[in-house]
This record gives C-alpha cells, structure tokens and sequence, in this order.
C-alpha cells in the first residue's frame, strides 16, 4: 500500500520549502501547495490515533486497514526552533500515569531514535559532574544561584547522580531569579561561553525562549552535534531536547512526554525530576551506531522490541535485493529513483517522497532495480521503519 503521511504544523517547524517534511509532502503529491509561511514540523507515518497515514488508493485510515496496530510510529522532523526539554516514562510508569492522568498520558513507553538527514543539534542526558562543576565555577552568577561553592562542591566528585539536588534548585527556581542570570551570563559572561562554543547556541535560545528555565539547562546537559547519517537513542528517563536540523525518528507508538523547559506548554517538573535519570556521561557515548546488514544497508536496532530502523543507499545501478525478518515495515524513499519489486504483487516505481507500507510477506524479498534502461548515475536513498526482530 503507497501512503499519504499525516502533517504536524507545530509551530517550531521549519518554514516553507525550507522544510525537509514539507519537500517530502510536495514529492508525495505534487498538487500539494506549501504554504512559505508555514511550519511544517513532522511528517508522521503510522496508524496512531492522532495522525494516522491515509491508503493513497482507497482513501482510508491506515488505522482501520490494519488487523493489528503497529508497535512503532515512524517521523520525519525539521526543526527551526528548539523542541522542549523533556523526558518519557519508562512502562510501569507510563500505565500509572494513565491510571492517574488519561487526559494527558497513554499507557506506553516512548522510546526513540533519531538519525540526522542535515546536520543536527539536540540536548542529550546529564554532562559528567566534572563539566557542569566546570560551568558553576567559571560563571560566578550561576554559582550564586546554585547556592554557591559549598551547594556546588557535589560535583567537584564521580559519585553518580550527585547532579540531582543541584539540576533541582535550577528547575524549581523562581523565574525573575532564572531572568537575572540569563541577563548576568548575556552582559559579561559571553567571552567565557564562546571558548565553550556555545555563545551562538546560548544566544539563538534565549532569543526564541526568553528567561525560560531551559536555557541554563545548556550547563547541564551534553550538546550533541550530529552529522547526516548518525544517530542518538533515547530510552526511558533520558532528558533530551532536539534544537535544530532534519531528522528521522522512529519511536513505541506513545505520545507521553514530561516537559520542563523550552516550551508554553505544561509542564511536569515534579514529575520529570523524579523519573531522570541522573548519570553523567561524555556526549560522545551518546552516538548511537549501527550495523551494517551488507554494502547497501545499516539497521539501527535499540534495545526494545517496539522498533529498528535500516536504512539503505544504493550508489550503482545493480539489481538489489534486501531481505528483513518477517514483520511489517514502511519505506521512505528520500533520494533518487527505483523498481520496487514485492513477492506476488505487480511491481512499483518508487522516488523521492514515495511512502510504502511493506506487509510481513514482503518483508522477505524486498527487489530494488533501476527502472530506466540508461545508467542512472543518482544515489537511492531510503529508510525502513519495522518491529525490532533482530
């Protein structure tokens, strides 16, 4: 089945054609119109409840084609703006949640992966005491804020989690106390940001989200640079927020999330410092890395049954077949042009934009050949969202 994926304009979104989702909509469908004012932040492929993808040839909700709901909701994103500072709940936390709090939570995890399409920049879990330690002590006003050098001097130690009671006093603080020190580093402090290189960062941050709490959280938690093709897992209790970049994500079929910062939205701060996890560690252990399937094919498998994730490049104009464990799957094709040739059914040129849902069957044999009778000298780009079966 060729879909048609569900648009998310939040308002973080990259605008117009600027946007990698709004690009893939107008390949997808080219009557569709891009609105150049308009963010157009996720591109979501799936059978969830709030954006279900659309069966191109039949008009209905993929939600109500399926005998059995996915485990995985597969996205795009393009990011103009800095996403929440947030966390999701492990299982058992999530069905209590649901248990107390229907309205705003689903009975399931939320695990996550991104891989970056464009060079990518996201907050990920809690710098190693040393740094942050680093950070109170070469900006006197935060330190002041702290509770200075005896509150701080946890960190001065590898003891895990001793950033706790410190990341506590900066999320519960009072907001014209938060204003002042984002005003105090913004006056006199930007030479020392800078040799950190995060000045640019700092700046671009506390413009989109004035005095808000989440910006000091740049001293606290790792700053992850992505280039296209890496990525970073997010399992439960993670404090993540994604900055700025395209990226693919693939995630258990939930909505959950527990913010406290960088957003207008409620936020749970109770909540989300008790379910953190509080170990620091280097940010470049953060980089997830895959496994290489052959020549043409990387999987990303995390470490939960919901999702993996296999992406595929094909750079010559040889027949290529790839063959996946039997569970469904849904292809995204973001570069160039190929046959797509299924066990038992006709065969479909697929391109830039094109979105197939692949059932277990066709799982088995997926044939990729070049549909011209030329050599085609463009490189076939494509991602594979599936159950983890590996």
């Amino acid at each position: 089945m060729e879909l048609i994926a569900c648009v998310q304009n939040y308002d973080w979104g990259k605008l117009g054609k600027d946007s990698e989702v709004a690009q893939l909509i107008a390949a997808n469908n080219p009557d569709y119109e891009i609105d150049e004012n308009k963010p157009y932040a996720e591109l979501w492929m799936g059978d969830h409840s709030r954006g279900p993808s659309i069966v191109k040839s039949t008009g209905q909700q993929l939600d109500k084609v399926l005998k059995a709901n996915l485990t995985y909701l597969f996205k795009v994103l393009s990011i103009r703006k800095a996403l929440s500072i947030q966390v999701h709940p492990n299982k058992k936390q999530a069905e209590q949640l649901h248990k107390n709090c229907p309205a705003l939570y689903d009975a399931n995890h939320k695990p996550e992966l991104a891989i970056a399409l464009t060079p990518f920049t996201a907050l990920c879990g809690f710098r190693p005491n040393c740094e942050i330690y680093e950070f109170c002590k070469n900006l006197p006003p935060l330190k002041r804020f702290l509770g200075g050098d005896k509150s701080i001097e946890c960190l001065n130690t590898k003891t895990p989690g001793a950033v706790k009671p410190i990341y506590a006093i900066l999320m519960t603080a009072d907001e014209d106390d938060v204003a002042e020190v984002i005003k105090c580093i913004t006056n006199k402090y930007m030479p020392v940001l800078a040799t950190y290189r995060l000045d640019e960062l700092f700046k671009i941050i506390t413009r989109d989200f004035p005095n808000d709490v989440g910006v000091l959280s740049l001293f606290f938690l790792n700053v992850i640079y992505l280039k296209p093709g890496e990525a970073i897992y997010l399992g439960a209790n993670e404090i993540h927020a994604y900055l700025n970049g395209d990226c693919v994500e693939c995630m258990a079929c939930s909505d959950n999330v527990m913010r406290a910062g960088l957003t207008p939205k409620y936020k749970d701060v109770e909540l989300l410092l008790d379910s953190l996890n509080y170990t620091g560690q280097l940010g470049e252990y953060k980089i997830f890395k895959p496994k290489r399937l052959d020549a043409n094919a990387q999987l990303f498998a995390p470490p939960v049954k919901d999702f993996a994730v296999v992406h595929i490049e094909i750079n010559d104009n040889d027949p290529y077949t790839l063959r996946l464990p039997q569970s469904s799957g849904i292809l995204l094709v973001l570069k160039g042009k190929r046959l797509l040739r299924l066990p038992g059914h006709s065969q479909l040129v697929i391109k830039r934009g094109s979105i197939i849902y692949l059932t277990t069957q066709m799982m088995h044999s997926i044939e990729l050949t070049n549909p011209d009778s030329t050599d085609s000298k463009d490189a076939f780009i494509a991602y594979i969202a599936t159950r983890n079966c590996f």
